[in-house]
């Protein structure tokens, strides 16, 4: 009769790491500005393509600025249309952005004149300024003469809000990378300071057999001892005696009020 072949043995089974995981993150840092521009009427005639400024204003860690066109900025729709836009006024480099200008409506309205970039960035995407002094905006924002007749002049004086969203991209490196926390050993710390008599300040007389422990702990773990150790005067004997309970179970217990990790035989 022959031998049944042996079973081969099994192949090594390499265990697998954890699984890590990462996330890219994509948003807009908004920030907004409000422009007033008062003595509209002495701005005209100023020129075609010249522009009145506002402050510059900070967002996304670039500097922007409205510009507005009393007399327009293309010379073929020869003054018929007013101009806005908002310029990177910083250095920077295909920085992607998204816009929106508001010509405010000074009767109350509520009917304010909005160009927002802001809700069709899905059909076309962020918009890129390539360099400092790139611009957005609408070189036919609102007809001169008829932005002289409406609600949004008022008193010789114009308001325009402008919101500007820079776009920034980021890994979260909280999940990139896993952390092994190691296991806690507070068990085997708790063991030495238990063991530790010089560092001791109470000690339990049990049939003779002296255990030291620390009155801290103790009135941590147990809301009687808290009251005894909190109720005693300072001079007070740093000795209890136990009487009704024997060496080896007041070391169990002991050992259960200093959280150790085992419990030595008794």
């Amino acid at each position: 009769m022959q031998n049944a072949p042996s079973p081969s043995p099994s192949p090594t089974t390499t265990p697998l790491s954890s699984p890590t995981s990462s996330l890219s993150l994509t948003q807009t840092i908004n920030g907004s500005h409000h422009f007033t521009i008062k003595g509209y009427s002495l701005s005209k005639g100023i020129g075609i393509g010249k522009h009145i400024a506002s402050d510059n204003f900070s967002v996304g860690g670039y500097q922007w600025a409205i510009y507005f066109y009393p007399d327009g900025k293309n010379p073929e729709d020869n003054s018929t249309y007013v101009s806005v836009f908002i310029a990177l006024a910083s250095e920077g480099t295909d920085v992607r952005a998204l816009f929106e200008l508001t010509l405010v409506d000074q009767s109350g309205k509520g009917k304010h004149k909005v160009h927002s970039h802001f809700d069709r960035s899905l059909e076309s995407g962020p918009y890129t300024l390539k360099y400092r002094g790139s611009m957005w905006g609408y070189k036919r924002f609102f007809r001169r003469a008829m932005l002289e007749t409406s609600d949004f002049l008022k008193d010789d004086c114009l308001k325009i809000n402008c919101t500007v969203g820079v776009v920034v991209s980021a890994i979260d490196c909280s999940r990139l990378h896993s952390i092994q926390v190691p296991e806690s050993d507070i068990g085997d710390h708790f063991g030495m300071l238990l063991e530790n008599e010089e560092s001791s300040d109470i000690t339990f007389n049990v049939a003779g057999e002296k255990f030291h422990a620390h009155k801290l702990v103790l009135a941590a773990r147990s809301p009687v001892f808290e009251t005894e150790f909190l109720d005693a005067m300072e001079e007070d004997n740093h000795e209890i005696v136990v009487t009704d309970m024997e060496p080896k179970v007041f070391k169990v217990v002991t050992c259960f009020l200093f959280p150790l990790k085992q419990i030595s035989n008794v």
